[in-house]
């Protein structure tokens, strides 16, 4: 996964990250993607609300909670 592949993903998802919350997002995946992978449930975006902007936070919360539901993640 790229820097590109997240920008991407954001942008078809109506969400446009500024430098800072895509770089971010990046390196939080880089550094815990195997925690994600393994405990998708434990992640709590909430901690990391003051990383972004009120609108994108809100649409990178609704859009995970979507994912969650979708594959039946609680």
């Amino acid at each position: 996964m790229t820097i590109n592949d997240i920008n991407s993903f954001a942008i078809n998802n109506n969400v446009y990250l500024s430098k800072e919350e895509l770089d971010f997002i990046y390196n939080y995946i880089k550094d815990n993607y195997l925690l994600l992978i393994n405990s998708p449930n434990n992640f709590d975006l909430t901690k990391y609300k003051n990383r972004f902007s009120n609108d994108n936070y809100y649409k990178i919360n609704k859009i995970i909670n979507e994912y969650k539901k979708k594959y039946n993640i609680n």
